[in-house]
Parts: C-alpha cells; structure tokens; sequence
C-alpha cells in the first residue's frame, strides 16, 4: 500500500450541507472512475442516495439529542493507494472495506469507491460523521492519522501488499517499500505462538489454550468470540480473524480432521523473490551494456535454479504435468473468484434493499403529508432529505422487482449466511491465486529455456507473411 490520508470533508462557504455532500459523494462515484460504479461497495447506506440519508441521519441526530453541530464537519474521507500494478481493483475495493469495517466497527454508514482512472489505484472511504443510532458523532482523536495508517498496513501486509517504512513529508515521496521485510503483525505473532503450541501435540483445545497461556499470551473468551493478545502487543485480535487459525479449525486439527498449514514467521532475511528469466537479447537491443550482459546471464542462472528446485520439490519435472497443473490452479482461480464476485453482488443488494426498507418506514408520514399538502413546493423544502428517501426507496422497490417487501431480519440472515461463506471462500482465493501466480511464473520460465516464445513468435510472423 502506498498512503493513506484522512480527510475531514467541512461545509463549503456558502453552501448548504445537502450540496457539499452531494458534491463531494458525486466525485467519488463518478461512473468514469469507477468501472461504471462497478467498483463501489457501502455498508448501511445506498451509494446512491448516501447523500440524502447521511443528510437525515444529522437532522435525526438534532432531533434526538437536542444539540446543534458545533463544527461544520459532515463527512470524513479516507484516501488509501496501493503500488501500481500490485493489485487487481476488484481486490482493492475488498482491501478498503475490509479497512472501513474494522476502523470502524459497525458505528457509522459508508462506502468505499475505487478509482482506476490514475496509475495507482486508490479507494476513497467516506463515512457519515453521525452513527447509525443518530445519538453520537465520530471523534477525530489526536494520532487518529497514524492509527488509520497502522490498520490499513497490517490489512495490507496480510493481503501480502506493500508498505512504507518510515515514510517522509514531501509531495512525490512515497516512501521506502518494505514488502517481505514488513515487521511481523500482531495476527503473525499470534500464528506463530499458536504452531509452537501445536507442535507439543495437546490432547484438547483446552490444552493448547494452557500453552498458550503458559507462554505469555493474554485468552479471553466473551460469549462465543474468543481473542488472544501477544504479549509484546496490545489489544486483543479475534480468532475468528485470522485464517487458517480459527477456533472450529484448531478443533479439527486436534482430533484429526484437518491438516494444519503453519504460518511461515516473517524475518528481514526472508526467501528470495522468485522472478521471471531476463530478455536479455532485448535488453540489449534497447541499449544495455556488456556489463549488463554479464550480470543478467548469473541471474537467469539463479532463477533457473530456483525454478528447477520448485519444479523438483512438486513433482512437475514433466512439461505436460506442469501445463495440466498451471492450467488447473487457472481455472481454480477463476471459479473462486466468480463465486466470491456472485455472493458480493447479492450482498449489495441486500444491504440496499435492507437500507431502503428502513428509510422507506422512516418516511412514510412525511411523505403522506406531502401527498395531503397537495405537493407543496413549501412542504417539499422543509422535508427535501426525507422525501428524497422516500422516492428513492420506492425506485429501487420498482427496479428490483420486489412486489412484497421482505423482512429486515430475514435479509440479515441472508446477509450473514453470505458472508461466512464469503469469508471461507476469500481464505481459498488467496491461496489459489498465489499457487497460480507462481506455477505460471515458473512455467513461462520454463518456456523461455526451451525457446517456445521464440517458436510462438515465429509461427505468428510466418502466418502473418502468408
């Protein structure tokens, strides 16, 4: 990840709130930036009308709490870019949500919009100043910068994005990339006391808690959700975060049902990176050196070795087991991805659909009286923002089809059934996108020794001159 900035989004001078939300959420969504506003995720709030509802929620919180706001913020922002070509969108847009949800913590509505219009992809995260619940405002405390920063690195770093070391002021200056060097996370530290622990073979669940107990880590259980916290950390990390370390998946590694993969501890000596062979004919003719040269043909050496020894460890010394295997872990891909994108659109539309009910309840007096006053524009003024709800709750019923309004607590169900399933879908992605990244790397390797680009390229020129 390449920076992170919070924004306070204030009233402009001679504007009203409506129009500097509007203003400001119809840059972020902007249909050119974002796919077609395919890139576009919220929770809590339709991205289409956020402005009208956080714009409620403020005159709500009025009502509620009898207080008048003190400062003319009305939205806070977070820019959050990533190193180019790291990272699909896609990706990017999950990164920054997975960012909101955990900054957070359920408190406020937002959205996250993911713009591809510069070389580096970046999110903007606007959240509404107010909380759901209309009572409280979100608190801009001092070092709030430096912990969003903090958050999104460890997201990022278990993502296996980069980070900045140290980065310093300056307008162009993205800082030094850590990437493999980043120091451990607290979900790593944890990972790693919890395969020291495995590795004593405990009879139990309960055992292994005692280990870890025994080796300094902090266990606290509140009603099912159980937490650990490293002794050189603070706060707590949930067991149910960390992939691969969940409390039903430790419980299946102790009776014999699951195998358990260990967390490889990350050291600033880590493995090198593996890499694709050097064109270095074309090197050469783009203006490289003899010494250049030189030092290209020791390196494809070394990463012909690496690709040897990858391909001995996995039985793949055989091009067509190689082809069959990359060809394999593609598709593999391909459909994890599919059924990840599937839940994520019907999670959008639930989380819409969900939204507009409620506003729908909300304003239905408001805008009853609105029908009796005859559409008065007068009327209309003093209740634009609920009427808009209204109207806009009732647009989306029509474009969605739904001809009977489902419950708000079924659509919940729905909700959190799709997200679990997200959730142990996500952990297989991301090990089937690495395994497929690397047996495609170490394949077109493998057809750079044996010269079949060369041969490719060869029978393209000769189709194209016949």
């Amino acid at each position: 990840m390449a920076t992170t900035r919070i924004i306070s989004m204030h009233v402009s001078h001679g504007k009203t709130i409506a129009d500097c939300l509007t203003d400001r959420i119809d840059y972020s969504k902007n249909p050119d930036k974002t796919q077609g506003g395919e890139l576009i995720s919220a929770y809590e709030c339709d991205p289409k009308t956020a402005d009208a509802e956080f714009l409620y929620s403020k005159r709500q919180y009025q009502t509620i709490t009898g207080r008048e706001q003190r400062h003319d913020v009305i939205a806070y922002q977070v820019r959050q870019s990533f190193k180019p070509g790291e990272i699909t969108p896609e990706d990017a847009n999950r990164v920054g949500y997975e960012f909101a949800e955990r900054f957070l913590k359920g408190r406020h509505a937002f959205f996250v919009a993911t713009h591809t219009d510069k070389k580096h992809i970046h999110n903007h995260i606007i959240w509404n100043s107010t909380t759901l619940d209309c009572k409280h405002k979100f608190r801009d405390f001092l070092g709030s910068g430096r912990a969003v920063a903090r958050l999104s690195d460890a997201i990022c770093t278990e993502h296996r994005l980069s980070v900045i070391a140290d980065p310093k002021r300056g307008k162009n200056h993205y800082g030094k990339w850590l990437g493999d060097n980043a120091k451990p996370t607290h979900r790593e530290l944890l990972c790693v006391l919890i395969d020291v622990a495995l590795l004593q073979k405990p009879d139990s669940f309960e055992t292994l808690l005692k280990l870890l107990r025994d080796s300094g880590c902090k266990v606290r259980r509140r009603g099912n959700t159980l937490s650990l916290r490293h002794p050189d950390k603070k706060g707590f990390v949930r067991l149910s975060s960390i992939d691969g370390y969940t409390e039903d998946e430790l419980r299946a590694v102790l009776a014999g049902e699951k195998e358990h993969t260990p967390c490889k501890k990350r050291t600033q000596a880590t493995r090198k990176k593996n890499t694709l062979l050097i064109d270095i004919e074309a090197k050469l003719q783009a203006g490289k050196g003899g010494g250049y040269e030189r030092w290209a043909k020791v390196f494809n050496v070394k990463q012909m070795a690496q690709t040897y020894n990858y391909l001995r460890e996995h039985g793949l010394l055989g091009y067509g087991e190689l082809e069959e295997k990359a060809s394999a872990a593609t598709e593999q891909f391909h459909a994890l991805s599919a059924q990840i994108k599937a839940a994520e659109t019907r999670m959008a539309e639930i989380a819409v659909l969900k939204t507009h009910i409620i506003n729908y309840a909300k304003t239905r007096d408001v805008y009853a009286g609105y029908r009796k006053a005859g559409y008065s524009k007068k009327y209309l003024a003093e209740h634009e923002s609920d009427i808009l709800l209204h109207k806009a709750a009732k647009n989306a019923f029509d474009e969605l089809g739904v001809k009977k309004l489902p419950t708000v607590k079924s659509l919940q169900e729905e909700y959190a059934k799709l997200l679990a399933e997200k959730k142990a879908a996500y952990a297989e992605y991301r090990r089937s996108r690495d395994e497929m990244r690397e047996l495609l790397l170490h394949k077109q390797n493998v057809d750079r020794m044996l010269g079949k680009n060369e041969r490719e390229e060869e029978k393209t020129m000769e189709h194209d001159r016949q």
